[in-house]
């Protein structure tokens, strides 16, 4: 009660149909300084980013990083500009970019990334932010090490008069349309802004996906005297069916490297199986005082309810429904991977019979589009035959939700210490109780489905206890809308204090900034899971930590356009709680030796400015130790879902950036920009595991040192040409990249696998002393490559200040859709073993060889109008 209490309430907040229209106010009666902090504006070409390319995918593993500058050539151009390769700023996690509104921060307060979602579809409204990049001065907070944004939605911020635009596009969604008014300050000082938006596609870029989306924004903000009030709420319910990784076996059978294998025809129509609901309405409240001329408090309350669910098709006592799982792929019967040395050493995987096999499962699939996608219809019937012998429904499709309830309070004061000085210091508050939970979404036809571990009856009895997921209502029968697996709560609770101050003098500016905060978590569950009663209903004990850091900048102008710059930082961060928990599906207890992460970053920059250039080159190095990260995925080896938790970890990030914008002409400019970087381990750290189906944990050692982070280039280059006349504009963007890493997989190092793998040698130094060393598998890469881009664009002044502006943008105008944009490996094992660990036998299949990737999309566009009135 107290849960649909709280959220009716939020979304009442989030909701107000009340406004107010006024006239306008005649210029000069409001500091624009004040009002907005140091502005950054775009066009509209700034924020089209697809919602792929930021990371709307179920889990925010690929998201990139936001990020702008206005002093430095590199971060200017390459937020955007790498976007569609999910490129992250110095390969930092998205979780290090900070992200505010208002002065109230936005990231997600369990795993720590900002979630694009939260202001898609509002595009007019991100026009306007402070940025400052990691050792830059700002007036929000200490700056993130992956750089920090504080967007303005104050109503009297949104520009005054009317904007409608439409576009057509072929990427996530096909059509868009937005409407935003601002009314401006009006003499007696009330200012109101709102905003419309709707994507759609009933098929996206990728065949069997589907787009819906609706977007609002409503603002309404009162100045009086030296005091502002503003209220904002926004939200953006969306729709929309996803595409799944797949090996590079089947993308060549499939002859294309978008292949889909989430969904498949039901009665003749396309029916995708990963369908994700996200809603996140969200109100904040601001509160400005401009106590003097030189000293101004901003407070900020905010509140959002995040509603978060992602369907799943799921099998029991089935095989897997889905095309691509391994048995049916051809290379499972038929042993297509030579040795090291090139030659087939493999007779047991090469037989005859094997290669007959391996034709009969190649052109099946090749067969028919419908052979490689999901058959509804059969797995329908198949339930059908299950109601009838009175069995539980071998498919389903049952939905993961991550549901969000979030307050913070926030508060900045500014202080302009003398013309040359400023002081700023300020505090948030956050609490955030997160709700997970599974529930069936469809039983395909079947009557009932028993909320027990199946994949734990291989090892104990129908009636142990230990197979029940809650003994407090055991052998429960499930029906559609029922809570099913498991079910708990993550509450976490943050508050920071934190100050900066930049001063100059002579040729020098110095910055210099610091925060202390604490942060506190638990887990409720509200299942008693079987392998874990004692330990898994009701609330876990409470895990505190004291984090913070501090860090400085010193400038120095050089004279005749040169600076240079010197950073160097060192803080504390708590773990987060999607990563602090070793099972938390199944249990309360946390990582073992959990620990703040500690990072050193540092950087030099340099900076060069004159009539016909404008160069930057920056160099950084960030040293992280006591890392935490944390995975679960399903182990086929054991039939089992696997719980892991590395800790330990330490990481090095280094690496050159450099830009340089060569105006030409008055008309043509010419900018070139790169990077190579490194981001991996550094060590070998440990792991513990917890099996669904064991109620033991495993420690052992992963030989992860030299594994580089994944899912981004670490090195890209661009070549841009910008050019425009009387009143067009044409932009050509030539894009390299490549060293692009896939997510390694824990289980193929740890150690008892390498010695059961062979690969534990010794070895003789030169000084005749035996070691032991282990023979560690590569990291799996993706391929790299070039990728052109094109823009043209044309802006007309109508009658009355009208204006009508017409943009066309085109991604990848190669079609290179052989450029990687991230991955996995698969966690599960070339071999069978036996009950005592040993190697049973070699399996035709090799999942070392077989990562699963995503690639780049074709060429892709979108044409926009905007009427401005």
């Amino acid at each position: 009660m107290i849960k649909k209490t709280l959220k009716l309430a939020v979304i009442a907040l989030c909701c107000p149909t009340w406004m107010l229209a006024q006239g306008e106010i005649p210029s000069g009666l409001i500091n624009d300084e004040d009002s907005t902090g140091a502005i950054i504006t775009f066009d509209d070409a700034a924020f089209t980013f697809s919602e792929t390319q930021l990371g709307e995918d179920e889990d925010m593993t690929q998201a990139v990083t936001i990020m702008n500058s206005n002093s430095n050539v590199y971060a200017k151009q390459v937020g955007y500009l790498f976007s569609p390769v999910r490129f992250r700023y110095r390969a930092f996690n998205q979780k290090y970019n900070d992200i505010y509104i208002n002065g109230a921060p936005m990231n997600d307060m369990e795993s720590g990334q900002f979630r694009y979602t939260i202001v898609g579809g509002i595009n007019n409204l991100t026009r306007y932010y402070e940025a400052s990049l990691p050792f830059e001065d700002n007036s929000f907070s200490m700056p993130g090490m992956g750089g920090s944004n504080n967007y303005n939605f104050r109503a009297a911020n949104v520009s005054t008069g009317h904007k409608a635009t439409a576009s057509i596009a072929n990427r996530n969604y096909t059509a868009r349309a937005m409407y935003t008014y601002g009314s401006g300050l009006s003499r007696s000082g009330w200012a109101w802004a709102a905003s419309i938006g709707y994507r759609w596609a009933k098929r996206g870029y990728v065949e069997g996906t589907f787009y819906n989306s609706l977007s609002y924004y409503l603002g309404i903000q009162k100045l009086w005297g030296d005091h502002s009030i503003s209220l904002s709420t926004w939200g953006n319910p969306t729709e929309r069916a996803s595409q799944g990784p797949v090996t590079d076996e089947m993308y060549w059978i499939a002859n294309n490297n978008q292949y889909n294998p989430y969904w498949g025809y039901q009665n003749g129509k396309v029916r995708n199986s990963r369908v994700i609901n996200d809603f996140q309405p969200t109100a904040l409240l601001t509160w400005d005082w401009n106590i003097n001329d030189k000293m101004k408090l901003t407070t900020s309350l905010l509140g959002r309810y995040s509603m978060y669910k992602s369907t799943k098709l799921n099998y029991n006592n089935a095989d897997n429904p889905l095309p691509t799982y391994w048995k049916n792929m051809p290379s499972s019967y038929w042993n297509v991977w030579p040795d090291e040395d090139g030659t087939f050493n493999d007779p047991t995987n090469r037989t005859d019979q094997g290669l007959r096999d391996w034709n009969i499962a190649y052109n099946y699939l090749k067969a028919s589009k419908e052979n490689r996608q999901v058959n509804w219809d059969r797995l329908y019937w198949a339930n059908q035959q299950a109601n009838a012998s009175g069995t539980d429904a071998m498919y389903y499709v049952q939905a993961k939700h991550n549901d969000n309830l979030n307050y913070t309070l926030s508060s900045t004061l500014k202080k302009v210490l003398s013309n040359n000085t400023t002081w700023n210091v300020g505090f948030w508050a956050a609490t955030n109780k997160g709700m997970h939970y599974e529930t069936m979404e469809d039983l395909l036809g079947a009557n009932v489905l028993h909320n027990i571990n199946s994949y734990a009856l291989g090892n104990y009895s129908a009636d142990n206890p230990y197979v029940q997921y809650d003994l407090n209502h055991p052998n429960q029968e499930i029906k559609e809308g029922d809570v099913f697996n498991y079910s708990y709560d993550l509450k976490v609770q943050k508050a920071t204090l934190w100050t900066n101050y930049t001063t100059t003098f002579g040729r020098f500016r110095a910055f210099v900034a610091g925060k202390i905060g604490g942060t506190a978590m638990n887990r409720y569950g509200h299942m008693r899971n079987g392998m874990f009663a004692e330990n898994s209903f009701g609330r876990s004990g409470t895990a505190k930590f004291l984090d913070g850091g501090v860090k400085g900048s010193i400038s120095a102008s050089l004279g005749k356009g040169h600076l240079v710059r010197l950073g160097a930082g060192y803080q504390l961060n708590a773990p987060m709680a999607q990563t602090a928990f070793v099972s938390p599906e199944t249990n309360n207890d946390f990582v073992g030796n959990l620990k703040n992460e500690k990072v050193f970053s540092s950087e030099f920059d340099y900076h060069y400015q004159n009539s016909w250039l404008r160069a930057s080159v920056n160099a950084y190095f960030t040293k992280m130790s006591d890392v935490t990260e944390w995975q679960n995925f399903y182990f086929d080896d054991i039939n089992s879902f696997s719980y892991v938790s590395l800790t330990n970890i330490e990481k090095a990030y280094y690496g050159v950036e450099v830009g340089l914008d060569f105006r030409i002409t008055s008309e043509l400019n010419i900018i070139a920009i790169g990077t190579w970087g490194e981001g991996k381990n550094t060590n070998n750290s440990n792991v513990r595991y917890l099996n669904s189906t064991k109620r033991t944990y495993h420690d052992d050692i992963v030989y992860n040192k030299n594994m580089h982070e994944a899912g981004t280039p670490l090195s890209a280059y661009s070549l841009t040409f910008d050019y425009s006349h009387k009143g067009w504009y044409y932009t050509l963007n030539c894009n390299y990249y490549d060293r692009i890493y896939l997510s390694y997989s824990p289980s193929y190092r740890y150690k008892t696998t390498l010695e059961t793998m062979g690969l534990h040698h010794q070895g003789v130094d030169e000084n005749g002393n035996e070691f032991d060393y282990y023979e560690v598998p590569s990291q799996a890469k993706g391929k790299g490559g070039f990728m052109v881009d094109a823009s043209i664009g044309k802006s007309i002044r109508l009658k009355r200040g009208k204006t009508l502006s017409i943009n066309l943008m085109i991604t990848n105008l190669l079609n290179n859709t052989r450029v990687c944009t991230g991955g996995f490996e698969q966690s599960r094992s070339d071999y069978t073993v036996k009950d005592d660990g040993s190697i049973n036998s070699e399996r035709a299949y090799k999942f070392s060889r077989n990562p699963y990737k995503f690639y780049a999309y074709g060429i892709n566009g979108m044409l926009n109008f905007t009427f401005r009135f």
